[in-house]
């Protein structure tokens, strides 16, 4: 299953969601670290990331991302037969795909461990 999890790159993730929180989003605490808040909805999801540990993303950043349940293997395998060319990269989190849409945009689709999660947040708050 996907789920459409848009990517909010903020200055600060406590303020950020106490805001999407007061709009009616339900703050998920067993998914989020310190540098990422996640937050659902009826219908979808809301990630808030630290823009200052983003690997680039300036603050107002938004990008489009998929979650995924599915094998990235299958999904990949899924991409080639139709044509596209993708990317299968780990990341702090885990593992994504990143494909560029048919305008130039690039999408990632994400499996999330969140042990993997828990591990790079606790090494970034020692190094900070």
């Amino acid at each position: 299953m996907l789920t459409i999890l848009p990517i909010r790159y903020v200055s600060d993730v406590d303020a950020s969601r106490r805001f999407y929180a007061g709009l009616g989003l339900s703050f998920q605490p067993e998914l989020s670290v310190n540098v990422w808040a996640q937050l659902s909805a009826d219908a979808g999801a809301l990630g808030i990331h630290d823009a200052a540990v983003s690997k680039g993303r300036p603050a107002g950043t938004v990008e489009l991302n998929l979650a995924t349940d599915e094998r990235l293997e299958d999904l990949a395998e899924r991409l080639a037969r139709t044509g596209y060319d993708y990317e299968l990269c780990e990341e702090d989190f885990g593992r994504s795909i990143r494909v560029t849409d048919p305008d130039g945009v690039t999408i990632q689709i994400q499996e999330i461990n969140i042990d993997t999660v828990r591990t790079s947040a606790a090494s970034l708050d020692a190094k900070g």
